[in-house]
């Protein structure tokens, strides 16, 4: 199984996506810990490129041909970061769950954002306003939806509990 969960940064991503990975003995694919790695193997400070994705769906494809279960933590801004992970699924043949995590109380959004400490040796975390700034597309497809304002981390990880559990029937 794939469960991609995509937002905004400090929406929750990292938090849930290691929650469900653990509960799911499932691989936690971290989007943000890739593009650090190759940043550090350039030995330069830039603005990663697609290639933190792209090794992000080999190394999922990989590791869901094996039967491992993969919770891609990633903001997924674009409908085709969106399509090549549902595509992998499919070319592998399993389910793939897409959730989009949201914040709508912008004040709490903002507050976490701004007092969020890196966690990943060399990562500059973005600002309330590159957040504000970020390509992100509007979803055209359907996707479970967890406003992280509204429920617990404890709530949302059992609503992705139940999912996957449904899905593995």
């Amino acid at each position: 199984m794939l469960i991609v969960i995509g937002g905004l940064p400090g929406t929750g991503k990292t938090t849930l996506s290691r929650g469900i990975a653990r509960g799911l003995g499932g691989v936690h694919l971290r989007i943000d810990s890739i593009e650090q790695a190759i940043l550090r193997a350039r030995g330069v400070d830039e603005t990663p490129g697609t290639e933190g994705y792209a090794a992000a769906y080999a190394i999922a494809e990989d590791n869901l041909r094996l039967g491992l279960t993969i919770i891609a933590d990633c903001v997924n801004p674009l409908g085709v970061t969106r399509d090549a992970w549902r595509d992998i699924g499919q070319r592998v043949g399993v389910p793939v769950i897409e959730v989009e995590t949201i914040c709508s109380d912008l004040v709490k959004h903002q507050r976490r954002v701004e007092t969020r400490q890196a966690d990943i040796a060399g990562q500059v975390l973005p600002t309330w306003k590159s957040v504000l700034a970020h390509e992100y597309e509007p979803w055209n497809r359907e996707r479970i939806v967890i406003d992280t304002a509204r429920q617990t981390v404890v709530q949302a990880l059992g609503v992705l509990t139940e999912l996957a559990a449904s899905k593995k029937r």
